[in-house]
């Protein structure tokens, strides 16, 4: 797919495509290449909304490889995102972006690897998210975490404009498998 030059413009396409690649059967594809992910203690998964791609049978995938789980909390719109220590089938409430999230009671944990939703990456490691902002200040503040993007194949763009805040992949998932990038 060629790159639209502007980023609001670029969203509202991947969107839309995002809609037509969604399909349940890719899911399973994903939590079968759990193993195919970088090492973490740690795992950062989110709770699809829309046609992100369902991070959840890939959840239950790496609780079964040992690895713990948490989910990325919205506190304050303007910071970083908090994670909290969550299971598959723990309560959830929505956070201050409306996204379901742990309890607060849940205890907050810092992730190894961040597995994040997209609507759009490159070969280089771009990432277009939401626009929101929350995981660049999030890679920002943890620096040492493993940034990979769940997306399906389909969402790869040749290239994607990049600013100075936005942050780079280390790889990404995708239903044909796990690509570093450089």
């Amino acid at each position: 797919m060629t790159t639209p030059p502007d980023k609001a413009e670029l969203r509202a396409a991947m969107r839309r495509l995002r809609r037509t690649l969604a399909a349940p059967e890719a899911a399973g594809e994903l939590a079968a290449k759990a193993g195919a992910l970088p090492p973490g203690e740690v795992v950062a998964v989110y709770r699809a909304m829309g046609s992100e791609l369902d991070p959840e049978p890939l959840a239950l995938a790496l609780v079964r490889q040992g690895r713990r789980l948490c989910l990325p909390v919205v506190v304050d719109r303007a910071a970083p995102l908090v994670f909290r220590h969550w299971s598959p089938g723990d309560p959830l409430e929505p956070d201050a972006a409306g996204c379901p999230a742990p309890l607060p009671l849940a205890s907050q944990v810092i992730p190894d690897l961040v597995l994040t939703p997209l609507l759009a990456f490159d070969a280089a490691g771009g990432r277009l998210g939401q626009g929101g902002g929350h995981y660049d200040r999030t890679f920002a503040a943890l620096p040492g975490a493993l940034r990979v993007g769940l997306a399906f194949a389909g969402q790869e763009v040749d290239h994607l404009p990049l600013e100075r805040h936005d942050i780079r992949l280390h790889g990404v998932l995708t239903e044909r498998g796990y690509r570093a990038f450089p």
